[in-house]
């Protein structure tokens, strides 16, 4: 987004419009690439999403309803519907997670392929109840649940991504390297959602520690204010898949 520190308010208007116009050619342009490109009807899907958000004692009331509400907006976002139209739907669950047994189910296993079924989705996720609030942060324990998940998707799908957010390293439990040597990741993309604040720690500790697989990526949020926008960036991402990137 321009930065409207130094400009007018009249140029930093038309910035925005211009980078929001060229976000919507950027995806008409992959929205059209994928129909040549998709398997057809009967083919697998093409991409499985296993959301994980942070509901660690980090976290407060406020910050948590920022996720929830954030993570709404930006499925049912017009663009980001327009990317799961785009490459025929997908299927996606989420939870909440924080200590080490401390796992709650928001979404179950939901096919999106409109803005209706997106609705439907943002719509569950906003009445979903915090879990916990006092437990730490077991970003190992997240991960085995999350692969646990991912084994269960209903479809096989061409591409399968974990899709973890959080504020912190972890403090509880085995880590993510443990993680990946005991759960079955075969095949599975793990992207991170980092919400940085003025630490920058967390940031590190997800790009070394957490992220794997092909294509793996770091999105930042400099607080949960942005968690929306970040959000949405890294939807577009993971429904496009890597080449997204590559086109922007």
């Amino acid at each position: 987004m321009t930065d409207c520190c130094w400009i007018s308010h009249t140029d930093c208007h038309r910035g925005q419009s211009a980078a929001r116009k060229t976000l919507r050619q950027v995806i008409g342009l992959f929205s059209f690439l994928s129909l040549l490109l998709l398997p057809s009807p009967a083919a697998a899907c093409s991409l499985s999403l296993v959301l994980a958000m942070d509901g660690s004692a980090s976290v407060d009331a406020r910050e948590h309803t920022l996720q929830l509400n954030g993570l709404a907006d930006a499925l049912k976002d017009p663009d980001v519907v327009q990317a799961i139209e785009a490459v025929g739907g997908i299927w996606v669950t989420s939870f909440e997670w924080s200590g080490r047994y401390q796992q709650l189910l928001q979404l179950g296993w939901s096919h999106l392929s409109d803005a209706q079924s997106a609705a439907n989705a943002a719509e569950t996720l906003r009445r979903s109840p915090r879990g916990y609030t006092e437990f730490p942060t077991a970003l190992g324990y997240a991960l085995g649940h999350a692969a646990t998940l991912m084994r269960k998707a209903p479809a096989p799908c061409v591409r399968k991504v974990i899709d973890v957010a959080g504020d912190g390293i972890n403090n509880d439990g085995f880590g993510p390297e443990s993680a990946y040597r005991a759960f079955d990741f075969q095949d599975v993309t793990v992207n991170g959602l980092v919400i940085s604040g003025a630490d920058e720690a967390p940031v590190r500790y997800y790009r070394t520690h957490v992220i794997r697989g092909p294509g793996a990526f770091v999105e930042v949020a400099a607080s949960y204010d942005d968690y929306a926008e970040a959000m949405k960036r890294k939807l577009l991402r993971e429904i496009f898949g890597s080449g997204y990137a590559s086109l922007r």
